[in-house]
């Protein structure tokens, strides 16, 4: 079989430390078309990958016979991009969040069921071999009913790793449309969906700007959540984790407490209440401290679902939940109340 021919949209740090990255190394792909707004950035991948550069996005989908197609533009063009490229009959890859608003969200997954494309939306957290170990305990009934989480994102901001560092369209409100929450608490969102294997009905929420100076979106903010079984928990995103990052999340358990990515040596701990206790060495989960995450999983698995035509782990469908989360937190800090989560 032929290999598949994928471009990638946006030539920023998402695509440079991960997307690209990952398709070549991927032995199915072949990287064949990569733009930019900036000349000089698309020139430069294209260079790098053997590939041919754009600047316009339009111009990329009209021209170019590719398969597939990572969308890794800023966060206000996720949904135009990602619907343009449905419609030219691509299958997309997605950076979180997939939209700015419910509307686009449900625009986008209609372009895709309308043309029977895939649609992924990029959350790598499910990915991760600690979380899926813990989902598994779960699932299992191993650690008995969940009473309680907690789960956290934080680090210094994306001015340490993004292309144009503090000039970057992350502090810009237009482009960004959320700051924290959309760079870091969507991915926890979805991960504490994925890992209960339920949904959330009600969000109380803190979202501030209180770190960073000369920006209008939100850098600290602290959510509690409630499923629709009664779990209850915390959810942290924040850009003022100035020392190190944190990217843990513990669950409370009738019969045990897991705690994922908080040891340093043991991804999994979990603690049983008969007073055993099981480490489990399952490799540390990637940050942007320590080379970046190049091994995220996501790529060959959104591969893998083209070539053998199944729905990816994270559909459209999928993101947007985790994304409504997010908004009823924005809503439920700006209104002062608690927000319904909207299905």
């Amino acid at each position: 079989m032929d290999k598949l021919k994928v471009a990638v949209i946006g030539c920023g740090s998402i695509a440079r430390h991960r997307h690209l990255l990952e398709y070549q190394a991927n032995s199915e792909v072949v990287i064949t078309a990569v733009c930019d707004i900036v000349q000089e950035r698309a020139d430069e991948m294209a260079e790098r990958y053997h590939a041919k550069a754009y600047t316009d996005y339009e111009e990329l989908l009209q021209n170019e016979d590719v398969d597939a197609v990572s969308i890794c533009v800023p966060n206000y063009l996720h949904a135009p991009v990602s619907i343009a490229a449905l419609n030219a009959k691509k299958n997309v890859l997605c950076e979180k969040p997939m939209a700015t608003s419910r509307e686009e969200a449900e625009d986008m997954i209609k372009a895709a069921k309308k043309h029977n494309r895939k649609l992924m939306i990029a959350h790598n957290q499910r990915f991760v071999p600690s979380h899926q170990k813990a989902k598994e305990l779960i699932a299992s009934g191993a650690i008995g009913k969940i009473y309680s989480f907690r789960t956290t994102f934080g680090h210094g901001g994306p001015e340490g790793w993004s292309a144009d560092g503090r000039d970057s369209w992350f502090f810009e409100k237009d482009k960004a449309f959320i700051g924290a929450m959309g760079d870091l608490g969507v991915h926890k969102a979805d991960l504490i969906r994925y890992l209960l294997g339920e949904e959330f009905t009600n969000v109380a929420a803190f979202v501030e700007t209180s770190a960073k100076g000369d920006t209008d979106v939100d850098d600290n903010a602290v959510c509690i959540l409630k499923s629709e079984s009664g779990v209850i928990g915390t959810l942290v995103a924040s850009w003022a984790y100035n020392a190190k990052e944190d990217n843990s999340t513990i669950i409370y358990g009738e019969n045990a407490i897991l705690r994922l990515e908080e040891h340093p040596m043991y991804s999994l701990v979990a603690q049983y209440k008969n007073g055993d206790v099981v480490n489990y060495e399952l490799g540390e989960i990637q940050t942007n401290e320590s080379g970046g995450q190049t091994t995220t999983h996501v790529i060959d698995h959104f591969v893998q679902s083209i070539l053998e035509d199944k729905e990816p782990l994270v559909t459209g469908e999928e993101g947007k939940k985790s994304l409504e989360i997010i908004l009823s937190a924005i809503e439920s800090s700006e209104l002062n109340k608690i927000s319904n989560v909207r299905g």
